[in-house]
């Protein structure tokens, strides 16, 4: 377990190149769904999981914020992972052999112009990584599959193009989520992230005024999501990722305002905010 970084899909998968990424040295845990990764931490099974929460391209990940409020896990970490579409077949065959390509509908989506560019019928899968996979047990050159240059690896197939995505620069953005909380030194020349679940009070103009304390002290907000739970409505449930650390006094105070007029209030996590420097000092952190 101490070792060890959960992840859902197959193995290839872009979570999965994610965990290699940005803990290089830890043994990455392929589960069948998001809540399993998650229960692999909840039951001291993996230290760490690695979860998508939103991408670029296809927006945020739902389940995640459902999810997360019922888990008794803590977001240590946030990691950024571009996202490159190869289109792969077997180690024998070329583009032109082609006629169908299998990947998940939202990968198909982000490269349909280049699947009509070689006139390739499109077959939407539950994984791209699973896709990868079934393309080299039919082994037939007919079939290619989008999915990772680790899939590419993983199960011996060759990548027929490169770079498959119409547009460039889709990034997918997880949250290292952990079952101990660990929050980081403040550190004036860094910058933090703090991610808080609220739901708001029944009162009129209740999200104006539980917000009104980070505009106030000069806060500055990332995002806000609203979500509902067990099917509940009106949507009353909130997930804010705020610019800074709870041991500054301006966030302390937005904090404290935010009280007044919300209610269930938890502190997910505070934590660096990503670079990509750093990731040695992330894989030491949560050996």
């Amino acid at each position: 377990m101490k070792n060890t970084i959960a992840y859902q899909g197959y193995q290839g998968a872009y979570s999965h190149l994610a965990c290699k990424n940005a803990f290089p040295n830890m043994r990455a845990i392929a589960c069948e769904s998001f809540l399993d990764a998650m229960m692999m931490v909840e039951k001291d099974k993996a230290k760490i999981a690695m979860i998508p929460l939103e991408n670029s391209t296809a927006g945020r990940v739902e389940e995640i914020y459902r999810l997360i409020p019922k888990m008794s896990l803590y977001v240590i970490g946030e990691h950024f992972e571009p996202v490159r579409h190869c289109l792969l077949g077997l180690s024998n065959g070329t583009i032109d052999d082609l006629e169908f390509v299998l990947s998940h509908p939202q990968a198909l989506a982000q490269c349909q112009n280049h699947i009509n560019k070689f006139k390739l019928k499109a077959v939407a899968k539950l994984d791209t990584a699973g896709s990868a996979k079934e393309i080299k047990q039919k082994n037939d050159k007919k079939y290619g599959a989008i999915a990772s240059s680790l899939a590419s690896d993983i199960y011996g197939l060759k990548i027929l193009k490169d770079n498959f995505e119409d547009i460039p620069g889709n990034i997918t953005r997880f949250f290292v989520l952990s079952k101990e909380k660990i929050i980081p030194a403040f550190d004036a020349n860094k910058t933090y992230i703090t991610s808080v679940l609220f739901q708001v009070r029944d009162i009129p103009a209740a999200l104006y005024k539980a917000l009104g304390g980070f505009a106030t002290n000069g806060v500055n907000l990332k995002k806000l999501e609203s979500y509902s739970l067990d099917g509940g409505l009106p949507v009353s449930h909130f997930h804010i990722d705020i610019y800074g650390h709870t041991e500054q006094k301006s966030m302390r105070l937005a904090l404290e305002e935010l009280s007044f007029f919300a209610q269930k209030i938890k502190i997910l996590g505070v934590y660096k905010k990503y670079t990509n420097t750093n990731t040695n000092e992330e894989n030491n952190l949560y050996k």
